[in-house]
């Protein structure tokens, strides 16, 4: 099974209250793009915001010092972090 290539584009059909519809194109006109630029700009900066969200994390304060701890003095970076720091974001592709 080969992956698709990175330029490969898909279709997204959605079906929507025509006063949803006109507030896009509201929206869209506003802004000197197409429906489609508006809604792809739109979903893909808060596809980023909702992924970014997710590395929110609360620790207790034995576990949060120790935490800080291991980011003041952290391991060199191994192999398998280099490749990881240098993979670009998906939302850059």
């Amino acid at each position: 099974m080969t992956k698709p290539a990175v330029d490969a584009k898909g279709s997204i059909n959605l079906r929507i209250e025509a006063r949803t519809r006109q507030l896009i194109d509201e929206a869209a006109t506003a802004l000197g793009k197409t429906r489609t630029e508006f809604m792809v700009d739109t979903a893909r900066a808060r596809a980023i915001d909702v992924l970014l969200d997710q590395r929110l994390f609360e620790l207790d304060a034995a576990n949060h010092t120790a935490f800080v701890d291991a980011l003041d003095q952290p391991p060199p970076p191994g192999l398998k972090l280099q490749a990881l720091l240098a993979r670009q974001p998906g939302w850059e592709a």
